[in-house]
């Protein structure tokens, strides 16, 4: 297992990956699951919440989720059921220095197969819904700067407490 770079959106070159349609995982062999171990290792590595394959500059339809819980491995991902809305901030590791308020369903449901080829089903709500769409989003080429209702400053980040 090795920490993979993480590719960033404001390098011509690696943009144009990210910019990308990923394919579909046609089956699951021992170079995807030493991407879903390496993609674990440079998430965990980041201090991230999830990770698209496109990231790390395979254009295959992979994505880990930490739920809080653990890191979900979703292969072939889709989102089968949303629910409610929210706008809250998103960031991303291919877009470092920049955040942004996002619209989003506040619950997502999605089905994947894991590393051994089984059909799942996972939930989230809040952030973990939010991470679900922002992943998937990359695996067709999109990146949550495309989707930003309003580019947010450092010092909103930081919540600049000033004011009171």
């Amino acid at each position: 297992m090795a920490i993979r770079n993480i590719l960033k959106e404001h390098i011509p070159e690696e943009n144009e990956i990210l910019r990308k349609k990923s394919r579909k995982v046609e089956k699951i062999d021992r170079r995807i699951i030493r991407l879903i171990d390496d993609m674990r290792d440079t998430l965990i590595e980041s201090g991230g919440v999830g990770l698209a394959a496109p990231q790390v500059g395979i254009l295959r339809r992979v994505v880990l989720v930490d739920n809080g819980d653990e890191i979900l491995e979703l292969v072939n991902p889709e989102i089968i059921e949303t629910e409610g809305e929210q706008q809250e901030i998103e960031g991303c590791l291919s877009v470092p220095g920049k955040w942004g308020i996002t619209d989003r369903p506040y619950r997502v449901k999605v089905r994947a197969l894991n590393r051994d080829g089984e059909v799942f089903e996972a939930e989230g709500v809040d952030l973990v819904a939010r991470c679900f769409c922002h992943e998937l989003d990359h695996l067709d080429g999109t990146l949550f700067i495309d989707k930003v209702v309003r580019f947010v400053s450092e010092d909103e980040l930081e919540g600049d407490d000033d004011d009171e």
